[in-house]
Protein backbone atom coordinates (compact mmCIF):
# COMPACT_ATOMS: atom_id res chain seq x y z
CA UNK A 1 0.00 0.00 0.00
CA UNK A 2 1.44 3.40 -1.01
CA UNK A 3 1.65 5.95 1.77
CA UNK A 4 0.11 9.32 0.90
CA UNK A 5 2.75 12.03 0.65
CA UNK A 6 2.41 14.79 3.20
CA UNK A 7 2.18 18.31 1.76
CA UNK A 8 5.59 20.02 1.95
CA UNK A 9 5.30 23.42 3.61
CA UNK A 10 8.08 26.01 3.88
CA UNK A 11 7.78 28.22 6.95
CA UNK A 12 9.51 31.49 6.12
CA UNK A 13 10.81 32.79 9.43
CA UNK A 14 10.87 36.61 9.52
CA UNK A 15 11.40 37.19 13.23
CA UNK A 16 11.76 35.53 16.61
CA UNK A 17 9.91 35.65 19.94
CA UNK A 18 11.63 37.33 22.89
CA UNK A 19 14.52 35.14 24.00
CA UNK A 20 13.03 34.53 27.43
CA UNK A 21 9.86 33.04 25.91
CA UNK A 22 11.43 30.75 23.30
CA UNK A 23 12.54 27.95 25.66
CA UNK A 24 8.97 27.32 26.82
CA UNK A 25 6.97 28.22 23.71
CA UNK A 26 9.40 27.63 20.85
CA UNK A 27 10.18 29.76 17.84
CA UNK A 28 7.53 30.72 15.30
CA UNK A 29 8.20 27.78 12.93
CA UNK A 30 7.69 25.37 15.83
CA UNK A 31 4.41 27.09 16.70
CA UNK A 32 3.15 26.68 13.15
CA UNK A 33 4.30 23.07 12.97
CA UNK A 34 2.27 22.34 16.11
CA UNK A 35 -0.71 24.25 14.70
CA UNK A 36 -0.71 22.26 11.45
CA UNK A 37 -0.24 18.88 13.14
CA UNK A 38 1.30 15.67 11.86
CA UNK A 39 -0.23 15.80 8.39
CA UNK A 40 2.41 18.15 6.98
CA UNK A 41 6.12 18.02 6.24
CA UNK A 42 7.41 21.43 7.36
CA UNK A 43 10.77 23.05 6.79
CA UNK A 44 11.90 26.33 8.34
CA UNK A 45 13.83 28.91 6.30
CA UNK A 46 15.03 32.08 8.03
CA UNK A 47 14.64 34.58 5.20
CA UNK A 48 16.42 37.27 7.18
CA UNK A 49 19.65 35.38 6.52
CA UNK A 50 18.84 33.03 3.63
CA UNK A 51 17.19 33.41 0.24
CA UNK A 52 13.52 32.39 0.03
CA UNK A 53 12.98 28.99 -1.57
CA UNK A 54 12.01 28.20 -5.14
CA UNK A 55 8.19 28.22 -5.01
CA UNK A 56 7.87 24.97 -6.92
CA UNK A 57 9.91 23.10 -4.32
CA UNK A 58 7.03 23.28 -1.82
CA UNK A 59 3.28 22.73 -1.86
CA UNK A 60 2.81 25.85 0.22
CA UNK A 61 4.55 28.53 2.28
CA UNK A 62 3.71 30.30 5.51
CA UNK A 63 5.24 33.74 6.14
CA UNK A 64 5.52 34.34 9.88
CA UNK A 65 5.17 37.34 12.13
CA UNK A 66 8.07 39.65 12.93
CA UNK A 67 8.88 42.70 15.07
CA UNK A 68 10.01 44.37 11.82
CA UNK A 69 7.85 46.64 9.69
CA UNK A 70 7.49 46.04 5.97
CA UNK A 71 8.53 49.66 5.40
CA UNK A 72 11.79 49.37 7.40
CA UNK A 73 14.04 49.23 4.35
CA UNK A 74 16.08 46.22 5.44
CA UNK A 75 17.56 44.34 2.45
CA UNK A 76 15.95 41.05 3.49
CA UNK A 77 12.51 42.69 3.54
CA UNK A 78 12.99 43.99 0.00
CA UNK A 79 14.05 40.52 -1.15
CA UNK A 80 11.01 38.97 0.50
CA UNK A 81 8.57 41.45 -1.06
CA UNK A 82 10.06 40.83 -4.50
CA UNK A 83 9.82 37.09 -3.92
CA UNK A 84 6.15 37.29 -2.87
CA UNK A 85 5.22 39.17 -6.03
CA UNK A 86 7.05 36.62 -8.21
CA UNK A 87 5.93 33.50 -6.32
CA UNK A 88 2.19 34.16 -6.09
CA UNK A 89 0.34 31.61 -8.18
CA UNK A 90 3.25 29.15 -8.13
CA UNK A 91 2.59 27.78 -4.64
CA UNK A 92 -0.08 28.13 -1.97
CA UNK A 93 0.78 31.13 0.18
CA UNK A 94 -0.26 32.06 3.73
CA UNK A 95 0.79 35.27 5.47
CA UNK A 96 0.36 35.82 9.22
CA UNK A 97 0.70 39.27 10.90
CA UNK A 98 3.95 40.61 9.34
CA UNK A 99 3.42 38.01 6.61
CA UNK A 100 -0.09 39.41 6.03
CA UNK A 101 1.32 42.91 5.78
CA UNK A 102 4.20 41.82 3.53
CA UNK A 103 1.83 40.13 1.10
CA UNK A 104 -0.40 43.20 0.99
CA UNK A 105 2.56 45.54 0.46
CA UNK A 106 4.17 43.33 -2.19
CA UNK A 107 0.94 42.89 -4.14
CA UNK A 108 -0.13 46.51 -4.40
CA UNK A 109 -1.46 47.53 -0.99
CA UNK A 110 -0.08 49.82 1.70
CA UNK A 111 0.92 49.24 5.33
CA UNK A 112 1.44 51.85 8.06
CA UNK A 113 1.98 52.05 11.80
CA UNK A 114 -1.62 52.53 12.84
CA UNK A 115 -2.76 55.65 14.64
CA UNK A 116 -5.09 53.34 16.59
CA UNK A 117 -2.09 52.02 18.52
CA UNK A 118 -1.41 48.48 19.62
CA UNK A 119 -3.78 45.63 18.96
CA UNK A 120 -3.27 43.03 21.72
CA UNK A 121 -5.26 40.32 23.41
CA UNK A 122 -8.08 38.31 21.89
CA UNK A 123 -9.67 40.15 18.96
CA UNK A 124 -12.88 39.19 17.18
CA UNK A 125 -13.14 39.33 13.40
CA UNK A 126 -16.20 39.11 11.20
CA UNK A 127 -16.05 36.62 8.32
CA UNK A 128 -16.93 38.93 5.44
CA UNK A 129 -16.73 36.34 2.67
CA UNK A 130 -16.88 32.64 3.49
CA UNK A 131 -14.25 30.63 1.61
CA UNK A 132 -14.37 26.94 0.59
CA UNK A 133 -11.47 26.13 2.94
CA UNK A 134 -13.25 27.65 5.97
CA UNK A 135 -14.14 24.26 7.41
CA UNK A 136 -15.61 24.28 10.02
CA UNK A 137 -17.58 27.42 9.04
CA UNK A 138 -17.70 30.41 11.36
CA UNK A 139 -19.50 33.75 11.20
CA UNK A 140 -16.77 35.28 13.34
CA UNK A 141 -13.53 34.19 14.97
CA UNK A 142 -11.71 35.18 18.16
CA UNK A 143 -7.93 34.87 17.84
CA UNK A 144 -4.88 36.32 19.69
CA UNK A 145 -3.26 39.38 18.12
CA UNK A 146 -0.17 41.51 18.68
CA UNK A 147 0.52 44.33 16.23
CA UNK A 148 1.01 48.04 15.73
CA UNK A 149 1.09 48.06 11.93
CA UNK A 150 -1.98 47.57 9.78
CA UNK A 151 -2.87 47.22 6.12
CA UNK A 152 -4.47 50.59 5.39
CA UNK A 153 -5.02 50.09 1.67
CA UNK A 154 -5.75 46.66 0.25
CA UNK A 155 -4.34 45.47 -3.07
CA UNK A 156 -6.83 45.91 -5.90
CA UNK A 157 -6.84 42.19 -6.68
CA UNK A 158 -7.44 41.12 -3.07
CA UNK A 159 -10.82 40.52 -1.49
CA UNK A 160 -11.50 41.15 2.20
CA UNK A 161 -12.41 37.96 4.04
CA UNK A 162 -11.97 39.05 7.69
CA UNK A 163 -12.53 42.44 9.29
CA UNK A 164 -13.22 44.31 12.51
CA UNK A 165 -13.75 47.92 13.45
CA UNK A 166 -10.17 48.03 14.75
CA UNK A 167 -8.69 46.17 11.75
CA UNK A 168 -10.81 46.63 8.60
CA UNK A 169 -8.42 44.59 6.43
CA UNK A 170 -7.83 41.76 8.89
CA UNK A 171 -7.91 38.98 6.30
CA UNK A 172 -7.28 39.02 2.55
CA UNK A 173 -7.48 36.48 -0.25
CA UNK A 174 -6.19 36.42 -3.81
CA UNK A 175 -7.79 33.96 -6.24
CA UNK A 176 -7.85 30.55 -4.52
CA UNK A 177 -4.16 30.11 -3.67
CA UNK A 178 -3.06 33.04 -1.47
CA UNK A 179 -4.48 34.18 1.87
CA UNK A 180 -3.29 36.35 4.74
CA UNK A 181 -4.47 37.19 8.25
CA UNK A 182 -3.49 39.87 10.74
CA UNK A 183 -4.19 37.60 13.72
CA UNK A 184 -1.93 34.94 15.26
CA UNK A 185 -3.62 31.52 15.27
CA UNK A 186 -0.24 29.99 16.14
CA UNK A 187 -0.15 31.89 19.48
CA UNK A 188 -1.49 30.07 22.52
CA UNK A 189 -3.26 32.34 25.01
CA UNK A 190 -0.39 31.77 27.45
CA UNK A 191 2.20 32.91 24.92
CA UNK A 192 0.10 35.90 23.84
CA UNK A 193 -0.30 36.92 27.49
CA UNK A 194 3.43 36.58 28.21
CA UNK A 195 4.26 38.58 25.07
CA UNK A 196 1.88 41.40 26.02
CA UNK A 197 3.17 41.42 29.61
CA UNK A 198 6.74 41.69 28.39
CA UNK A 199 5.79 44.72 26.29
CA UNK A 200 3.82 46.43 29.05
CA UNK A 201 6.14 49.46 29.13
CA UNK A 202 5.79 49.94 25.37
CA UNK A 203 2.08 49.21 25.04
CA UNK A 204 0.82 50.70 28.30
CA UNK A 205 -1.05 49.15 31.20
CA UNK A 206 -4.32 50.70 30.01
CA UNK A 207 -4.22 48.40 26.99
CA UNK A 208 -2.34 45.40 28.37
CA UNK A 209 -4.55 44.76 31.40
CA UNK A 210 -7.84 44.49 29.42
CA UNK A 211 -6.03 42.41 26.79
CA UNK A 212 -4.93 39.88 29.42
CA UNK A 213 -8.53 39.51 30.54
CA UNK A 214 -9.73 38.82 26.99
CA UNK A 215 -7.17 36.03 26.63
CA UNK A 216 -8.94 34.11 29.42
CA UNK A 217 -11.98 33.71 27.17
CA UNK A 218 -12.76 31.08 24.55
CA UNK A 219 -10.91 31.31 21.25
CA UNK A 220 -11.18 29.79 17.77
CA UNK A 221 -7.58 28.68 17.27
CA UNK A 222 -8.64 25.09 16.63
CA UNK A 223 -11.11 26.15 13.95
CA UNK A 224 -8.59 28.42 12.20
CA UNK A 225 -5.98 25.65 12.38
CA UNK A 226 -8.48 23.51 10.48
CA UNK A 227 -8.93 26.29 7.92
CA UNK A 228 -5.20 26.50 7.29
CA UNK A 229 -4.85 22.73 7.08
CA UNK A 230 -7.63 22.55 4.49
CA UNK A 231 -6.24 25.47 2.50
CA UNK A 232 -2.73 24.04 2.37
CA UNK A 233 -3.98 20.60 1.29
CA UNK A 234 -6.15 21.87 -1.57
Amino acid sequence: MTETRKPRIAILETGAPPSDLSPEHGRYPQMFTRLLGDGFDTRSIDVRHSAPPRPGDFDGVIITGSPAGVYDGEPWIGRLLTWIAAARGQTRMVGICFGHQAMAQALGGRVEKSEKGWGVGLHRYRVEQAQPWMVPPRGQIAIPVSHQDQVVEKPAAARVILSSDFTPFAGLAWDDNAISMQCHPEFTPDFAAALAEGRRDRIGADRVDPALETLKGDNDREAVAGWLQTFLRR
